[in-house]
């Protein structure tokens, strides 16, 4: 009879996960442009804290979003971009009155284009001698792009929104809540 109880007291075991709810508007996606810790296929390796600086000075309204990594094709604007414990998160807002806008939107939607790629300049890092991989201690951040292919396979859209009042509301209570 003991084993019994044991085993029923394990099975009610209370486990406590926080829950996310985000609310996505039909022209917004969220994802990680870089990852802390990981080897793109350039050898180079993010560091926790290496946007820091340079996300203080610039902010999300000066970091460009482009399409593919040319200047001359914007796409939208960064709403949210900052580091957490996995890396690079961020949050944006494709311009569908621009055509390009609408094709990523089109094509995000339908998984057909989900990369994410920083473009940057190295301020601080430096190179392991035994593998040869160079870690990026300090980055100043130019641009985030949406890619067909990024260096880092784990830099990827998570999310693409659709409209939901509900969702927004809990949102919003969250953050009413932490605050």
């Amino acid at each position: 009879m003991s084993s019994l109880l044991q085993r029923e007291a394990r099975r009610l075991a209370q486990i406590t996960t926080p829950a996310r709810i985000s609310a996505l508007s039909n022209d917004e996606f969220e994802g990680y442009a870089s990852r802390f810790g990981l080897t793109d296929s350039a050898g180079d390796v993010v560091e926790q804290g290496a946007f820091a600086q340079s996300l203080a000075r610039r902010g999300p309204a000066k970091v460009r979003m482009l399409y593919q990594h040319f200047a001359h094709e914007p796409i939208g604007v960064w709403q949210i971009i900052r580091e957490d414990s996995r890396g690079l998160y961020v949050r944006g807002r494709l311009i569908t009155d621009t055509q390009r806008g609408r094709e990523c939107l089109a094509l995000l939607g339908e998984g057909a284009l989900n990369g994410l790629s920083i473009g940057f300049r190295t301020v601080r890092a430096k190179r392991d001698a035994k593998t040869g991989l160079r870690h990026l201690l300090e980055i100043e951040l130019w641009e985030i792009s949406v890619v067909t292919f990024p260096l880092l396979a784990q830099s990827q859209v998570t999310a693409v929104g659709k409209k939901s009042d509900v969702a927004r509301a809990i949102s919003a209570a969250t953050e009413a809540l932490r605050a």
